[in-house]
C-alpha cells in the first residue's frame, strides 16, 4: 500500500521539531510612524498631482464659477443716556449697557419686522438674488431628464404663493445680514454682503435708518400708550374723589359730631357720671345695711347697739333715761328710733331715685358716645382714602401733563456713527480657497496612499515577509527580462553576473548554509498558488547548485501541468512514472537538454492520484537511489494551497523553499500554505520573494536598500 512508506515516515518527521508559525497577530499593534512617513514618502508625486489637480480646480472655482460678494458696514453708536427736556425715566429710558441688553439689540436689528420693511422699502421682491423665483432658468432639472423616460405630459410650474415669497426672501437676506457689538464699546456694526458693492452699502445704511426710525417709533407709541392710559387714570381717579368728598360732606351733614375734641369731652362726662353712679351705690348699698342692723337691733330690744348704728344725740338721752329707769323713757325711745328710721328710708329712697337718673344719663352719654364713634371713624377712613385718592391723582394729573410735553420730543437711543460707503469684495477670497484645495488635495492624495496601503495585501519587502510569517527570507530574485519560459536557460548562461542570476546565487547559498551541520541534499520549492516563480526559482536553483561542479537532479514534481517541456523545448515519453513503475531505469528517463548542465526528470501523466504517488514506496526508494547518485537534488512541487502533492513529498526533502510572489501573493496564502506544511512535520526552511520589479521597488521607496536590486547593484550586476 503507497501509505506504508508514509506511515515508515512519520517517526522520522515526528522527530523534527517545528517552529512555529508567526502571524501578524504576533506583530505589536503599534503604529510605526516611521514607516507610514516612509509609505506617504512613496506616494509623494501622487500627493502633488492631487493637489496640484485640487488646486487647479480651486483657483478655476475662485476665478470662474464663485459669484463675487460684496460686504459693506454701518456703525451705530448707542446713546446709554438720551438729555430729556423732562425727566421722564419710567417713559423714555435709555438702552441698558449689560451685555444682554446689547445682544437683545443686536436680533432687534435682525428681526423679522425690521427685515420686511427693509425689503420692502428697497424692493428687494424685484431683486433675483433675494427673490429665487426671479432667478433665470438654466433648463437643467432632474424632472426634466427624466420626463422623456417616465412618459406624460409635463406638470405645470407652481407658482409660489406671495407670502411664501416673501417668507422666502426675508430669509435670504438675513442670511446676507450680519450685526455684532464692538467688544468693550456701546457700538453696534451692521454688515451687509451682496453681489453689489453699492447695493451692500444701500441695504447697510436703510436698515440702519429703519432700526432708529423704529426706536423713535416704539417710543412714540410707548408715550401715546401712557398718555391714554394716564388721561383714563386721571379722570377715574378724579370721579373717585369726588365721590370720597362728597361722602364726607353727606357724613358730616347727618351726623351730630361736632369734633372729636366734642367727642372726647362727651367721653369725659361719662366717665363722671359713671364714677358718681359708683359711689352713690356704695353709699346706698351702706345705709341699707345700717338701716337692717337697726331694724335687728330695735326689734331684740338691744338699746346700745340701736344708739351704736343711729349715733343720734336725742336717742343717746333718751337710751340713758331708759337706763335710769323713767317710765316713758322707753316709749319715747322707740318713737325715737322709729323716727331716725323712717328718715333713713327715706334718704335710701333719694339715693335710688339719684342712682336711677344717673343711670339714664350714664346709658344716653354711652349710646350718643358710641354712635359719634362709628361716625368719627368712618370719616376718617372717608378722609384718608379722599387723600390718597388725591395724592394718586395730582401724581397721574402731573405725569399725565409731563407726558404730553415730552409726546413731541423723542430721540433714537442710536445714531449713526459711519456710514456704509460702497463694500469690499470679501468673497471668493481667492488665496484662502487656494490654500484649502491645497491642503484637501493633499489629504486626499494622502487618504488615497494609506487606502492603497491598507488594501494590499502582499509582501514588498523581506522584512514584511518576515515579520508576517516568523520565517527567514533565504532570497529576493527580480523579475528576469523574459518573455517566455523557454528563454530563462539562454538567460541564466548568457548572463551569469546579472541582477538575477546574482539572487538565485544568493539563494542558493542561503539554503546550502540553512543547516551547518549537514547542508540539505534534497531541496523542495514550493508555493501557494500557481503562477508565483517557483519552477523558475527552482530551475535556477538547480542550474546553479550545478555551476558548482556538483551533480544535480532536477525532478518535475508537478506532474499534474507538466510545464518543464516549455521551459527546455523537449518532450520525452519516459519521466517520474517511468522510473517509478520501473518501466525505465532512472539513466533512462533523464533528460540533459543543451546549455544545461542539470539532469532533468521530467513529469508524465498519470492514471494514480499524484499525491499517492509520491506517498508509495517506490517513491521513497526512488528517492534514496537518487540520494547515492546525485549531490543535490531540486524538486519542483505544486502549489501546497492547491493539491497535497507538495506536503507529501516534503516527507523526503532536507529543506523547503516557499515563494511568494513580491506584492502579488496574499498573505493569508503564504501564512496558510505555512501552517499546512507545519502540520505534517515539515516545517519551511525559508522563504523566497519572486518577480520583484526593481522600478516598482524603487518607486515604493525601497530600492536602495535591498539586494539585487538596490539602486548601487547596478555596477555590479549586467543588465
Amino acid at each position: 500500500m503507497t501509505g506504508q512508506a508514509l506511515e515508515r515516515e512519520r517517526p522520522r518527521l515526528a522527530a523534527v521539531t517545528a517552529a512555529p508559525v508567526q502571524t501578524n497577530a504576533a506583530v505589536d499593534d503599534e503604529i510605526d510612524l516611521l514607516a507610514l512617513l516612509r509609505t506617504i514618502w512613496r506616494g509623494k508625486w501622487l500627493i502633488l498631482l492631487s493637489s496640484a489637480l485640487a488646486l487647479a480646480a480651486g483657483i478655476y472655482y475662485a476665478t470662474q464659477v464663485a459669484e463675487p460678494r460684496y460686504a459693506a458696514s454701518t456703525a451705530l453708536a448707542l446713546q446709554v443716556k438720551n438729555p430729556q427736556v423732562v425727566d421722564l425715566e419710567s417713559v423714555m429710558s435709555g438702552v441698558s449697557t449689560d451685555d444682554t441688553s446689547m445682544n437683545t439689540e443686536v436680533e432687534v436689528i435682525r428681526s423679522r419686522g425690521l427685515l420686511e420693511q427693509l425689503v420692502s422699502e428697497l424692493d428687494l421682491l424685484e431683486d433675483p438674488e433675494f427673490n429665487t423665483t426671479l432667478s433665470p432658468d438654466d433648463g437643467f432639472s432632474v424632472s426634466a431628464l427624466l420626463s422623456p423616460v417616465l412618459g406624460g405630459a409635463s406638470e405645470a410650474p407652481v407658482v409660489p404663493d406671495d407670502e411664501v415669497v416673501l417668507n422666502a426672501t426675508v430669509d435670504r437676506v438675513r442670511g446676507a445680514l450680519g450685526a455684532s457689538v464692538q467688544r468693550d464699546t456701546f457700538i453696534l456694526n451692521i454688515r451687509a454682503t451682496t453681489n453689489d458693492p453699492l447695493k451692500s452699502a444701500r441695504v447697510a445704511n436703510t436698515l440702519a435708518q429703519l432700526y432708529i426710525e423704529d426706536q423713535i417709533a416704539v417710543k412714540f407709541k410707548g408715550t401715546e400708550e401712557a398718555v391714554t392710559w394716564l388721561s383714563e387714570r386721571v379722570t377715574a381717579l378724579e370721579d373717585e374723589l369726588r365721590e370720597k368728598e362728597d361722602q364726607i360732606n353727606t357724613l358730616r351733614a347727618e351726623s351730630e359730631l361736632v369734633s372729636p375734641v366734642a367727642l372726647e369731652g362727651l367721653n369725659r362726662q361719662a366717665k363722671d357720671v359713671r364714677d358718681r353712679l359708683t359711689d352713690l351705690r356704695g353709699q346706698a348699698a351702706r345705709e341699707r345695711a345700717q338701716l337692717s342692723e337697726l331694724d335687728t337691733a330695735l326689734e331684740s330690744g338691744d338699746v346700745a347697739e340701736a344708739v351704736r348704728l343711729t349715733n343720734d344725740a336725742t336717742l343717746r338721752r333718751l337710751a340713758q333715761r331708759v337706763e335710769a329707769g323713767e317710765g316713758q323713757a322707753l316709749e319715747l325711745f322707740e318713737q325715737r328710733a322709729e323716727t331716725v328710721l323712717a328718715r333713713g328710708e327715706s334718704s335710701l329712697d333719694r339715693l335710688g331715685t339719684q342712682i336711677a337718673s344717673l343711670e339714664g344719663s350714664l346709658s344716653r352719654l354711652q349710646a350718643e358716645s358710641e354712635t359719634q364713634g362709628e361716625d368719627l371713624a368712618q370719616l376718617q377712613q372717608l378722609e384718608r382714602e379722599a387723600q390718597a385718592t388725591r395724592t394718586l391723582y395730582e401724581t397721574f394729573l402731573a405725569r399725565l401733563k409731563e407726558t404730553t410735553v415730552q409726546r413731541g420730543l423723542q430721540q433714537a437711543d442710536a445714531r449713526v456713527l459711519s456710514s456704509a460707503t460702497p463694500g469690499e469684495m470679501v468673497a471668493p477670497r481667492k488665496a484662502r480657497i487656494a490654500a484649502l484645495a491645497l491642503i484637501l488635495g493633499a489629504m486626499i492624495g494622502t487618504g488615497l496612499i494609506l487606502l492603497r496601503e491598507a488594501m494590499r495585501s502582499g509582501f514588498r519587502s523581506p522584512e514584511e515577509l518576515e515579520t508576517q510569517t516568523g520565517r527567514a527570507v533565504l532570497g529576493q530574485i527580480p523579475r528576469m527580462p523574459i518573455r517566455k519560459r523557454g528563454q530563462l536557460v539562454p538567460y541564466l548562461n548568457d548572463k551569469p553576473t546579472s541582477a538575477a542570476a546574482e539572487a538565485i546565487r544568493n539563494l542558493r547559498t542561503s539554503v546550502l548554509l540553512s543547516n551547518l551541520d549537514v547542508a540539505p541534499k534534497v531541496i523542495l520549492v514550493s508555493s501557494s498558488v500557481p503562477g508565483e516563480g517557483k519552477t523558475t526559482q527552482a530551475i535556477g536553483l538547480a542550474h546553479n547548485l550545478a555551476g558548482l561542479g556538483k551533480k544535480v537532479l532536477l525532478v518535475e514534481g508537478d506532474i499534474r501541468r507538466r510545464t518543464f517541456n516549455e521551459y527546455f523545448g523537449k518532450k520525452t515519453d519516459l519521466g517520474v512514472i517511468a522510473v517509478l513503475s520501473e518501466e525505465a531505469s532512472l539513466e533512462q528517463a533523464i533528460l540533459r537538454p543543451e546549455g544545461f548542465p542539470v539532469d532533468v526528470l521530467m513529469g508524465q501523466k498519470s492514471n494514480v492520484n499524484a499525491a499517492d504517488l509520491f506517498s508509495s514506496d517506490a517513491f521513497e526508494s526512488f528517492m534514496a537511489r537518487a540520494r547515492e547518485q546525485y549531490d543535490y537534488i531540486v524538486i519542483d512541487t505544486p502549489p501546497v494551497l492547491v493539491v497535497p502533492d507538495a506536503r507529501v513529498i516534503a516527507a523526503v526533502a532536507d529543506a523547503i523553499v516557499y515563494v511568494a510572489q513580491w506584492d502579488s501573493t496574499p498573505r493569508s496564502q503564504v501564512i496558510e500554505g505555512l501552517k499546512l506544511f507545519a502540520s505534517v512535520g515539515a516545517p519551511v526552511t525559508g522563504l523566497s520573494l519572486s518577480q520583484i520589479d526593481p522600478k516598482k521597488m524603487k518607486r515604493y521607496g525601497y530600492g536602495g536598500q535591498y539586494g539585487a536590486y538596490a539602486g548601487y547593484g547596478r555596477k555590479y550586476y549586467d543588465a
